[in-house]
């Protein structure tokens, strides 16, 4: 019961501010996540809000709830509709629920439920079977911001807005206390709390403002959690149920959870697809499983845009240097983070004002909000069209400012080239070698040894000269039908696929098709590829012609421009240009003078430019390529690598790097499946070994150390010195004397033990604490002379870029203008990039959410591996630490003296100890690997039933959860199969140096008796380190347990070493060398297939992080060790 008294005054809240904080002494949830869910005491009812009954005798049968399993949704009742079978079951009282129930549990103690104003719906405070309370979870995936209390409770029915400015965004609002220490006042985090106030009144600190929901709940002076008793009979609902509730809400906002029961029974609702299969029988099976995957990222993509549409829209026209209207507007769900937006997007502006005819027009994107404007420019395509009966309604209304709308106009282009390349693939015998055919299908063909005769110089005139793993990557592809490159960080990736592009023009006598799934990619590597004297076409989307770029010269409708030979084309050309338009019967034949002069560029160039999804148009469809080059092909989802390869192509090189970040599938159903599996990791799996570069010219040798160790088995060499990556100008307290004699360690760890917060979207996160310290250290760089082109700020979170950019831009000491100019972006946004500079905010610090996809392996190397002279991380070691992979980045610091604390004035090295980290999962993974030959790409034998009590045929298992979700270490996951009895203690081998001192974090790997008895052997597989991607919420004890009481174990492959396929690496490092040692002393034992040991799952619910999309899912790379039979898990 709180004791202060609160009262409603022009509907903001104000009370004893003393009692009611102090009273935050409640749990916000007293049932664990993991515990059983008690079947509803309100039983089966309308889940708006409507009339409920309640089914006595209920509370006496208790279901538990897999997390994740999806079966379980269906073969349980959904919300206790099984229970009171028994003797009571004709027992029934009907009660029925107030209006203001929970929609999801039914709970309805007045002070504990909030009211959605988009919906009208209500929610409790209570958590369920998840980590986030019913509320949060509902205004999250609802995308809806705006809550009211009940009437009640002990604030009365306040809605929630802002003192100041009256917004009601609850993720954008907090409370300060006042200074009189009698009110608490409301105030949103921006702009009203960062700018002190000032609006009506100030009479508050805003320094001590605080967010009203923490560890995604209320706070519990306003909104109280549920009594033990009251969440004990509530309905439990599994996240799964809450998801597709959500759904159906979207589509009828009066469903009921007969509603959901029946269209789960019927299996009307959308049932998981297929997964992807790491072997295929024959292209219409390949069809067959891709087809539909393509099609859900598609309708999902579709439905995110056309949901886009903003009102009320403030325009400024201005004119083009072509003479086209320019549209300028802001958009706020941009700001949200709701939509992404990219240069050369369409978009519909239409005018719905009064004073004058309605109008519309389409348009191209041409800028997108960056520091200095959050403004988006729309270049307006010819004349717009009237509307409805207006007169004059073509003409655009630049006279109007106010009343416009925006929709985003959907293009299935993209799409529908997918899914004509898989039909071509499967139709067309000429669309790809027979070779090249069979190897996409995962079959076993030997390769005819092709007849090439090697160039005496691998260097070539206008690039570098290659070094030793470069030289050696060209001539493997050269001779090779089918290749890989994995390039890591700073390589020089595209220095070496122009070099092969440039000897495979020359040798083939035939056109090279150079794709990439970028516009950036393809332009860097276009630019390289011109150095070299060639001729090339750079072919670009007609939506994309007027967007400026540096190879804009070799873009094909810049070449037909130029070209002089048909004076009557350049005759109509500057007419159209001069006129705008031209009559129907010079448009026709410019037109056709057009393609004509196109095709003869075409034919005559040896090198063709385009993006992947560009190889698909019209204009290269008559045309054969014989050789196929994909840049950063691990970015490019298998049907997307398609759509150039079935152009007849002979002899196909994909370069890339699977231990960097993967495809973007915006469906989380679609990746779930495996359609972010890129064709290069799957080709890994099958056995296909990459060619690695193996030195490095970006980063300083002591930022390079970690990555290499931890990513790339301690292979990559430093192409550059110490002294060639110090700045001895720049006066920056690095801990390890960055810039003093030898300039040791120019990067620091820097604790920073602030609260992460939601971010205005609600699905987001921003750290304010570690936001003021990235200004604090950019300014330091700015007044040692650091440029701010020379700085790069990387976080994870939307959220948190946006927040950074508006503190430095109010808080920074310095010039203003110049903290405009520093780049803050994703890691995302920043890979195949690099600055001299680079400040990494982790933001995630928290107790029980976990941290996110910051576990994400590829994402923690993309980021580290982005500084030339030096790298600031700021976090929350305590929170990270939880986590094996940052738990060795944080050893690593500590160990080199790096990881402070205290101010920047005055750091202080941090004796912070960590705790071991646990590895291992509650439950198993969702598939196991095991692989007897990775070069063969044989399966192993597995054993004899499968999930449902079949057999199972290893040659067509599911792999997507050996990628899940983009989070897999693909390297070490791979090789890493294998395994027999534990090594002897006198066997273990010596761990690599940097893991040295630390061993004994990690647990032994020998199994652990039980009940006294003597251990049986089991089948210890590596588990590796970069392969991990667990939230802290999930992880439990490392060994598990089988059947007959045969504990098996996943063991620990640090730095992911693999145990397989020891003879593929070009050079054997020490890592390679410890691996052949293992090998030597282990015995071969069966291994289940892809697939296999699926069992019941009950995991730990992560929370429903947006930003994370499909990424943040739990992953291990570990294989298990023996079963006793069918169904039976890894982690007991």
């Amino acid at each position: 019961m709180m004791e202060g008294t609160f009262t409603n005054v022009g509907n903001h809240l104000v009370g004893d501010s003393a009692s009611a904080i102090n009273n935050e002494g409640d749990d916000l949830s007293t049932l664990d996540a993991g515990e059983s869910a008690l079947d509803s005491e309100y039983g089966r009812g309308n889940l708006n809000g409507g009339p409920r009954r309640r089914r006595v005798g209920d509370d006496d049968e208790t279901e538990a709830y897999d997390d994740d399993d999806v079966e379980s949704v269906a073969s349980h009742a959904v919300n206790g509709a099984q229970a009171g079978k028994g003797d009571n079951a004709g027992q029934e009282e009907d009660i029925e629920l107030p209006a203001h129930a929970c929609a999801y549990c039914g709970i309805h103690n007045e002070g504990s439920v909030v009211k959605c104003l988009a919906c009208s719906k209500w929610f409790c405070s209570a958590r369920g079977n998840t980590s986030t309370s019913h509320i949060i979870n509902h205004l999250v995936r609802a995308r809806h911001k705006e809550v009211q209390l009940h009437p009640a409770s002990p604030l009365g029915d306040t809605t929630l807005e802002c003192y100041n400015c009256g917004t009601k965004n609850v993720f954008l609002l907090g409370f300060i206390p006042a200074k009189s220490d009698t009110v608490v006042v409301l105030l949103c985090r921006q702009p009203c709390a960062s700018m002190g106030g000032s609006g009506k009144d100030m009479n508050w600190d805003t320094s001590k403002w605080e967010p009203l929901i923490t560890d995604r709940s209320f706070l519990p002076w306003l909104v109280n959690s549920p009594t033990d008793q009251e969440q004990m009979r509530a309905r439990h609902l599994s996240p799964q149920v809450l998801a597709k509730l959500e759904e159906m809400w979207k589509d009828n906002s009066s469903a009921t959870i007969q509603d959901l029961e029946k269209g789960l029974s019927a299996g009307t609702l959308d049932d998981d697809p297929n997964p992807v299969l790491l072997r295929y029988d024959d292209a219409y099976q390949y069809q067959n499983v891709f087809g539909p995957l393509v099609k859900i990222e598609a309708d999902y993509d579709r439905k995110l845009k056309e949901a886009q549409s903003q009102d009320n829209l403030i325009v400024r026209w201005d004119f083009g240097l072509n003479n086209k209207h320019l549209a300028s507007f802001t958009l706020p769900k941009l700001e949200l983070g709701d939509v992404k937006l990219a240069v050369g997007d369409e978009m519909r502006l239409r005018y719905v004002g009064e004073l004058r005819p309605h109008w519309d027009g389409v348009g191209y994107v041409i800028k997108i909000p960056n520091n200095q404007s959050d403004e988006v420019t729309l270049e307006l395509r010819g004349r717009g069209t009237s509307g409805e009966g207006g007169k004059g309604g073509g003409s655009v209304p630049t006279e109007c400012t106010h009343n416009f709308t925006a929709d985003y106009v959907w293009k299935a282009t993209s799409f529908d080239r997918m899914q004509f390349a898989m039909k071509t693939f499967a139709l067309d015998e000429m669309s790809v070698s027979g070779y090249i055919f069979h190897r996409l299908l995962g079959h076993e063909v030997a390769a005819a040894p092709m007849k090439t005769q090697l160039p005496r110089k691998f260097s070539v005139p206008g690039l570098p000269e290659l070094n030793g793993s470069q030289i050696n990557a060209v001539k493997s592809v050269l001779q090779k039908p089918l290749s890989l490159i994995q390039g890591p960080p700073g390589t020089g990736k595209t220095v070496t696929s122009a070099t092969i592009i440039h000897h495979l023009a020359k040798m083939n006598q035939g056109q090279v098709l150079v794709c990439a799934p970028s516009n950036v990619a393809v332009d860097q590597l276009c630019e390289r590829i011109h150095l070299t004297k060639l001729k090339v076409v750079r072919v670009t989307a007609k939506s994309r012609e007027d967007v400026e770029s540096s190879v804009g010269f070799l873009s094909l409708h810049r070449q037909v421009g130029m070209n002089d030979t048909n004076p009557e084309l350049a005759k109509l050309m500057q007419l159209k240009a001069e006129l705008g338009e031209l009559s129907s019967q010079d448009e026709k034949k410019f037109k056709t003078l057009t393609r004509a002069a196109e095709r003869e560029i075409l034919t005559n160039a040896d090198v063709i430019c385009t993006t992947c999804v560009g190889a698909g148009d019209p204009r290269l469809a008559k045309l054969k390529f014989r050789t196929v080059l994909i840049d950063e092909s691990t970015q490019s989802a298998e049907p997307e690598c398609l759509i150039p390869l079935v152009l007849g192509c002979k002899q196909v090189v994909l370069v890339g790097d699977h231990q960097q970040l993967g495809p973007v599938v915006m469906s989380k159903r679609a990746a779930k499946a495996g359609l972010n599996q890129s064709l290069f990791e799957r080709l890994v799996i099958l056995g296909v070994v990459p060619v690695r570069l193996q030195v490095q010219y970006r980063m300083h040798p002591a930022l390079s150390e970690f990555p290499s160790n931890m990513f790339y088995e301690g292979s990559l060499q430093n192409g550059v010195t110490m002294q060639q990556r110090i700045r001895r100008e720049v006066d920056f307290p690095w801990p390890a004397g960055g810039g003093g004699p030898g300039g040791e360690r120019p990067m620091m760890f820097w604790s920073n033990l602030g609260n992460e917060e939601i971010s205005a979207s609600g699905t987001s996160y921003l750290n304010r604490t570690e936001a003021g310290n990235v200004e604090k250290i950019v300014t330091r760089f700015f007044k040692a002379g650091v440029q701010p082109g020379e700085i790069g700020i990387i976080t994870p979170y939307e959220g948190q870029r946006s927040y950074v950019v508006q503190n430095m831009a109010n808080s920074g000491s310095f010039k203003k203008d110049l903290y405009r100019e520093i780049e803050v972006a994703s890691v995302d946004a920043f890979q195949g990039r690099e600055k001299d500079f680079i400040v990494l905010s982790c933001v995630r610090s928290n107790e029980h959410q976990g941290i996110g996809f910051l576990s994400d392996p590829r994402r923690l190397n993309v980021a580290l591996t982005r500084a030339r002279y030096g790298l600031v991380i700021l976090g929350n070691p305590k929170v990270l630490a939880k986590h094996p992979l940052w738990h060795f980045l944080l050893l690593h610091f500590k160990e080199r003296g790096c990881l402070v604390e205290g101010p920047l004035t005055n750091l202080q090295t941090s004796l912070l100890q960590f705790g071991r980290p646990k590895v291992a999962y509650r439950g198993p993974q969702r598939f196991q690997m095991g692989m007897n030959n990775a070069a063969g790409g044989q399966m192993a034998a597995g054993p004899p039933r499968g999930m449902n009590g079949g057999s199972r045929n290893g040659e067509g298992q599911s792999v997507a959860g050996y990628i899940p979700d983009d989070v897999s270490s693909i390297h070490s996951s791979t090789l890493g199969g294998g395994g027999g009895a534990p090594l002897a203690p006198a066997q273990q081998p010596a761990y690599p140096p940097m893991f040295q001192s630390f061993q004994d974090t990690w647990p032994t790997l020998p199994p652990n008796a039980r009940g006294g008895s003597a251990p049986r052997a089991p089948a210890p597989g590596p588990q590796s380190v970069a392969g991990e991607s667990v939230a802290a919420s999930e992880v439990t004890d490392l060994t598990s347990t089988t059947r007959n009481g045969i504990p098996g174990q996943g063991g620990v492959s640090l730095a992911g070493l693999s145990i397989n396929d020891l003879n593929k690496q070009a050079s054997l490092s020490q890592s390679d060398k410890l691996r052949r040692y293992v090998e030597a002393q282990q015995q071969s034992v069966q291994q289940p297939p892809i697939g296999a040991g699926r069992g019941p799952v009950n995991r730990t619910t992560l929370g429903d992080d947006e930003d994370a999309r499909s990424i943040s899912t739990s992953f291990a790379s570990q294989v298990g060790g023996y079963r006793g039979g069918a169904n039976v898990g890894t982690g007991g």
